[in-house]
């Protein structure tokens, strides 16, 4: 018997797999055969007759990329999809392609779920229209808060309405298959042309509205770390389960649209046609409505398991700030989850949760992705040729793939150009440079800390200590005790502005306290004429001979939050001038505001400093 682990506790099974990173995929249903209806019901019924031709070629694309993604999974366990496969077969450059193309479909598929789903909601309750932003917003925040309790409590709690989706769609393709007619006379369609001859640009176009369908097919093996102990099995196991699932829908519902001869009807939804059709408008019906607004509502949770996962590994490669590799307690990468968030949400902003506005996005760039993962997987197998692989055609499977993954690329973005189509075609590109520049900029930071390359051995060095100082406080005499504890020796930089009577005069009231003080640190004071603290303290820095140099300032970290405006911030000032104007390291030190009430801890009797110790610069 296999007991689960602490680490394996919160991470997914097949069927949760399915519930937390086959929603999108699924969700595809309540759109994808009505986009394939909205392009052929031009042609009329010699149109609608070709509806379920074009989902058998969807669908059979979708067949050879579910094998195809079955044996990612199991070659590339670690992860990453098509970034990983690109990547590690076609070079850097071609794997930052398809991560941009994924991390772009990633962030449109949560805008899309989310607006669909209101949208949905909104046309069974028009009173709630006017909130149509406030509600996208809403449930994007419920997602979020799902998902940062980590993906298997997503996929749990999601589990439920994709298994009642399912359940119900399956029941209305059964029920009407069996009738073979709708139950009673369907709504009369919209008014529209209906002259256009069916040819190969129809179907062409049909076929790229019915790809939206394959979105999400991806992020199973994108996301294959987050499975259970041997989680390629697991995965690969989730993957045949949702392309047999996805598949039979879609098939389905095509059946139905050519028995019903349903056609696009103003202020409806196909699979509300469907559905009425199949089972009348009593529960069942209403079960199906409730159920396909909730799954659209949550299909966004495919892209809380997939994208954080891909963005870590980006991170792992240098393309991206490490700080995406970070993952927190249930295994939740929380700087993709909340990246994720608020670019969906400026989408939602931008597009004022309006569907038809975010439509035209979807599902360009995840072919591009799907093209330079199956050219990959071409180049793996040329290079392992492990025994059996040309029986079982695996190259075979990864070319068609391929092939069948370019063309639907091409026709898509060509036939959704104008629609919106251009704007990810620049996206993708600026993606590409931004994960270029980010690896640049590592290998750089690496090159001068010498990663990779052994140290000298660490030797001892003349150093020398310095310490501003304003005023003699606690804080000042804290800050030199550390000062002296650090280097060879510390010397103390006090700053005059200006040359007039008074500030001469304070000048010399602080020497002379300082003589009397007594504290066996040497004091240099420097003349500013512009009233400004860095500069004159640079220069003096600069000045030094010794080879280390250490600029220590000494700050007041307050008790109480609304204290912070008591105190100014000329150290933050002092420290960041002189980071950026000089080779010196410098240190902050933050004292407790309670600490420095303590007496000092040593408070014996110090010789005398020589006269003169105060100079000018």
């Amino acid at each position: 018997m296999v007991t689960k682990t602490g680490s394996d506790r919160h991470r997914l099974g097949a069927l949760t797999g399915v519930a937390a990173l086959g929603l999108d995929a699924l969700a595809s249903c309540a759109y994808g055969p009505e986009s394939i209806v909205l392009a052929l019901a031009v042609a009329g019924a010699a149109g609608i007759a070709f509806t379920l031709p074009v989902t058998l070629l969807i669908v059979a694309l979708l067949a050879v990329l579910v094998v195809s993604y079955r044996q990612v999974i199991a070659a590339y366990p670690d992860g990453g999809g098509a970034y990983t496969v690109a990547r590690r077969n076609l070079g850097a450059r071609a794997g930052l392609v398809a991560a941009a193309s994924l991390v772009v479909d990633y962030v449109l598929n949560v805008a899309v779920s989310v607006a669909a789903g209101v949208a949905a909601l909104t046309s069974a309750v028009p009173a709630l229209l006017p909130w149509t932003l406030e509600l996208c917003l809403l449930a994007l925040l419920v997602v979020v808060g799902v998902n940062l309790r980590g993906v298997l409590a997503g996929g749990r709690l999601f589990a439920v309405p994709a298994a009642v989706f399912v359940t119900a769609l399956a029941a209305c393709i059964v029920a009407g298959v069996v009738r073979g007619q709708p139950l009673h006379p369907l709504p009369p369609p919209s008014p529209g042309a209906a002259g256009a001859s069916v040819g190969m640009l129809l179907i062409l176009a049909a076929f790229a509205n019915g790809c939206s369908a394959l979105t999400g097919i991806e992020a199973i093996a994108n996301a294959t770390p987050s499975f259970r102990a041997d989680r390629a099995r697991r995965a690969r196991q989730a993957e045949l389960g949702l392309g047999v699932t996805l598949g039979a829908l879609l098939i389905g519902l095509a059946v139905l649209v050519q028995l019903f001869d349903a056609r696009p009807t103003e202020g409806r939804t196909l699979l509300s046609l469907l559905a009425e059709g199949s089972i009348g408008t009593g529960a069942g019906y209403l079960v199906v409505q409730f159920a396909t607004v909730v799954l659209l509502m949550v299909a966004a949770n495919t892209s809380y398991g997939g994208l954080p996962v891909l963005l870590a590994k980006l991170a792992r490669d240098g393309a991206l700030p490490h700080v995406f590799g970070l993952r927190a307690d249930r295994h939740v990468y929380r700087a993709g989850l909340l990246v994720l968030s608020v670019l969906a949400a400026g989408l939602l902003v931008f597009s004022g949760g309006q569907v038809n506005v975010l439509v035209p996005l979807f599902a360009v760039g995840v072919f591009v992705g799907f093209t330079l993962c199956q050219l990959g997987m071409v180049r793996h197998w040329l290079r392992h040729r492990g025994r059996g692989w040309r029986r079982r055609g695996r190259l075979v499977i990864n070319a068609l793939g391929c092939a069948l993954s370019a063309v639907a690329a091409v026709v898509v973005a060509v036939e959704k150009f104008t629609e919106g189509a251009w704007l990810i075609v620049l996206v993708v590109p600026l993606l590409v440079l931004l994960f270029g520049a980010v690896r640049r900029a590592y290998h750089r930071i690496g090159a001068e800390l010498g990663v990779d390359r052994e140290p000298t051995r660490p030797r001892s060095a003349d150093s020398v200590v310095v310490v501003p100082v304003v005023a003699l406080t606690r804080l000042a005499e804290r800050t030199l005790s550390a000062a002296m504890s650090m280097g060879d020796r510390a010397v103390a930089v006090h700053v005059v502005f200006g040359a007039e009577p008074e500030e001469l005069a304070a000048a010399r009231e602080f020497q002379r306290r300082w003589a009397c003080w007594r504290p066996d640190v040497p004091l240099v004071l420097l003349e500013s004429a512009h009233r400004v603290l860095g500069p004159p303290i640079a220069r003096y820095v600069r000045s030094l001979d010794e080879e280390h140099v250490v600029v220590l300032v000494g700050e007041v970290r307050p008790e109480r939050w609304w204290e912070r405006p008591l105190f100014n911030r000329r150290g933050a000032v002092v420290a960041r001038y002189v980071g950026r104007h000089t080779d010196a390291v410098v240190c902050r030190l933050r004292f407790p505001l309670a600490g420095l009430g303590e007496a000092a801890p040593d408070a014996r009797e110090r010789p005398s400093v020589p006269a003169g110790s105060g100079r000018t610069v």
